[in-house]
């Protein structure tokens, strides 16, 4: 079965188009909000709908600007180096989850501190919401045939077209790699944006602890990356970074996980604990 091929495009307006990877972007943003709005309503007296609305604000500025700086950090340094315009070219693709993490977290902290909020309430409101957005944007990579997997005999494997693994190998000759891979995008695509969803909103559905929704995000988020890893192809230029055997990815999805514990932990420790 061969990859398939679809137009990054949707449509075109004169110099404008409209693309697949931003409209899932759009999408992301919509169900954050609308996920959000069912939450404030049901479950949240002390917010508003401005106050969501307002957060969706700050967010979607953390995603892309942490997105994007992230990913020339961790993964395109060189190619920032060959051509530093290439920082503002988001609609090309090329986003870090890692690092539009670090973009939402500055930017709850920033919400928190203008609406006299607790930092951690804040992350523990804006952690059901965001899964639905992770696994669309995975979409959007399955769309524009990023993240290729690793070489694979199963038959769920798929051809990939040469012009998307050509950096991978210089054996790809024609239209599609001999070789069969997994769609390491579809994958992750279903773990971020199922798994990791009902995870979090299920633990949610109940009073916690502060902070412990946030853990439980972090922790199942970056177990399944770290697992999603070992059938995605390591990134051009960067292989394996840790070990003979870990990506990039892997290696960023540890301290989530390790922290992710001590957010869930830390109200336990803290109430066994003598006054």
């Amino acid at each position: 079965m061969n990859y398939p091929v679809i137009d990054k495009v949707i449509v075109e307006l004169g110099p404008l188009s409209i693309r697949w990877y931003g409209l899932m972007y759009v999408l992301g943003v919509a169900a954050f909000y609308l996920l959000g709005k069912w939450r404030v309503r049901r479950r949240l007296a002390t917010w508003r709908t401005q106050d969501l609305a307002d957060l969706v604000f700050y967010g979607v500025i953390g995603v892309i600007v942490g997105g994007r700086v992230g990913f020339v950090l961790f993964y395109g340094m060189d190619a920032f180096l060959r051509d530093p315009l290439m920082l503002l070219r988001i609609w090309e693709g090329g986003m870090s989850f890692h690092g539009g993490l670090l973009g939402v977290v500055a930017a709850c902290w920033v919400f928190a501190r203008r609406t006299q909020r607790g930092f951690l309430e804040i992350c523990d409101f804006a952690a059901p919401l965001a899964p639905v957005g992770l696994g669309l944007g995975r979409l959007g990579n399955f769309i524009n045939a990023e993240l290729p997997g690793r070489v694979t005999e199963l038959p769920i494997g798929v051809h990939f077209p040469c012009d998307s693994v050509r950096e991978l190998t210089m054996r790809c000759f024609g239209d599609y790699e001999s070789v069969t891979r997994h769609v390491s995008s579809l994958y992750q695509a279903a773990s971020d944006g199922v798994v990791l969803f009902l995870a979090v909103w299920l633990f949610a559905a109940r009073p916690r602890a502060a902070g412990q929704v946030s853990g439980v995000f972090l922790l199942v988020y970056g177990s399944l990356r770290f697992l999603t890893e070992f059938v995605r192809e390591p990134d051009p230029g960067r292989g394996f970074v840790a070990f003979g055997a870990l990506t990039t990815g892997q290696l960023l999805s540890l301290p989530m996980i390790a922290l992710g514990v001590y957010l869930l932990v830390r109200h336990r420790a803290a109430s066994r604990t003598p006054p």
